[in-house]
């Protein structure tokens, strides 16, 4: 199973060279390890024949929507708003990974979430968030997952945020690839 993934931009932020990445995430990594901060992985998979899991539907988006602004409102947090062209963004994202059965921030074509976020629609935003996991079976454990991880929960819980968009799609073997794009200040 793979870790939850996330990242933040402000705009007119470059994005480091490969050997910055790298190093960043070495650092980020050994820092992780020694905090103690390693986010739980999900139980292994349950082999059920199918080659692919079950379409996303708006039960699912529904469900994730009331769990994030369950948490928020535990926190003391604004509740955060449904966004469409963030969900445009995030299912495709999704999609991406899955298709290339590999969980990343950037897109198989380099693109960045705030890349990503713009060409689905989501214009004039004043900052960006990204949650990406794989592996994990329900909108539970994902939650969960990213809820015990700092930075993610960081992201789940910024007053800095007002809309969502979520995406899930799951990969020919039948791994689950989960997205949460958050924003300020776009248009949905």
């Amino acid at each position: 199973m793979t870790r939850p993934s996330r990242t933040r931009r402000r705009p007119g932020s470059a994005l480091p060279g490969p050997a910055v990445r790298t190093a960043a995430v070495a650092l980020a990594l050994i820092a992780s390890l020694g905090a103690g901060a390693c986010v739980p992985q999900p139980a292994g998979p349950t082999d059920t024949g199918a080659t692919t899991g079950p379409a996303p539907s708006a039960t699912w988006q529904s469900e994730m929507l009331a769990s994030i602004n369950a948490r928020r409102a535990a926190a003391g947090v604004a509740p955060l708003r449904a966004c469409a062209s963030l969900d445009r963004a995030a299912a495709a994202h999704s999609a991406d990974q899955a298709a290339h059965e590999h969980m990343s921030h950037a897109g198989s074509n380099g693109s960045n979430a705030g890349q990503r976020i713009t060409a689905a629609g989501y214009l004039g935003w004043r900052a960006w968030a990204e949650n990406v996991a794989a592996g994990y079976p329900s909108v539970a454990s994902v939650m969960n997952g990213w809820m015990n991880s700092s930075g993610h929960r960081a992201n789940l819980l910024s007053a800095s945020y007002e809309h969502v968009g979520v995406g899930l799609a799951h990969s020919a073997s039948g791994t689950p690839y989960w997205t949460q794009n958050f924003g300020r200040s776009g248009t949905c």
